[in-house]
């Protein structure tokens, strides 16, 4: 049976990531791959390997699929196919990785408890994007987070307020579990989906299942996700909500940018953002 190397592709994305940053800052210079490398203190061979190891592609196609001009293609082609997916009720063609989703929401009085009674199970570990906070309910994955600069205890300390009445357990071997499942490409076993259990309000919940329905590899504007949910005018409240998303990856907010076209904010860094929009748009292709 096949083995991911999570650690591994987590170690990789940080160099991936540094590489990004210096192709954003030089991108008026069009640097060529041995500067990148050098700026890395790699061998052009060395990062052309690492890189296409990554994302399964080569840096110089990784960064075409990141233009302004393809996101506004990309943009444009999706909303006729979103428009269709959202009048035919279901969750568009494809899915990130081939993953077969269930969401369920907390009733309204699981929200008023904020977990009472409930045992969430987490652990952090490393993913293809840097480090992640997971944790789950015993209906399904609660919460995904990047650990960012501020660290593991920001993270637990985010997750604590979300269920606040909850019961966190760490348990390394639960969450090791289901990490394949949300990060490769390995096949999903047939009959068993992938379930989420999420807590909101009421409109948050409608904009994060609107978000299931965005295929992988497509992309839409905060104000196209207004116009699904029914709400044209509530653009800023969509903004809001899609930066709440307490399921990063397996609810897409990544696959939202600006109408412009332009990547836009995300609350893990828009450098994650590019490189997750970057390894789907990679393996479709």
């Amino acid at each position: 049976m096949h083995t991911v190397n999570f650690r591994k592709m987590a170690e990789d994305y940080e160099i991936v990531a540094k590489a990004i940053r210096y192709l954003e800052e030089q991108h008026p210079k069009q640097p060529q791959l041995s500067e990148v490398a050098a700026y890395l203190g790699m061998s052009e061979f060395h990062f052309q390997r690492l890189f296409t190891s990554w994302v399964g592609i080569s840096p110089k196609r990784f960064l075409q699929c990141l233009t302004l001009d393809y996101a506004r293609k990309v943009l444009a082609s999706s909303q006729s196919l979103m428009l269709t997916a959202f009048q035919a009720g279901l969750s568009g063609p494809g899915r990130l990785h081939d993953l077969f989703l269930t969401c369920e929401a907390v009733t309204p009085g699981e929200f008023r408890r904020r977990g009472a009674g409930l045992t969430v199970r987490y652990a952090f570990h490393p993913t293809p994007f840097g480090e992640a906070l997971i944790a789950m309910t015993q209906k399904g994955i609660c919460n995904l987070q990047f650990v960012d600069a501020h660290g593991r205890d920001a993270a637990l300390e985010r997750l604590a307020r979300q269920w606040a009445r909850a019961n966190l357990l760490e348990d390394q071997d639960a969450i090791a579990q289901i990490v394949p499942r949300i990060f490769s490409n390995l096949p999903v076993t047939a009959g068993i989906p992938l379930k989420l259990h999420i807590l909101g309000t009421n409109f948050q919940i409608k904009v994060w299942e609107a978000l299931l329905r965005i295929p992988a590899g497509s992309m839409v504007s905060y104000q196209d996700v207004a116009i699904f949910i029914g709400l044209p005018t509530s653009v800023r409240a969509v903004a809001q909500a899609v930066a709440r998303n307490p399921v990063a990856v397996l609810i897409p907010c990544h696959r939202v940018l600006r109408k412009s076209g332009e990547i836009g904010g995300y609350r893990w860094g828009t450098t994650r953002k590019k490189a997750l929009l970057g390894w789907e748009l990679a393996h479709l292709e």
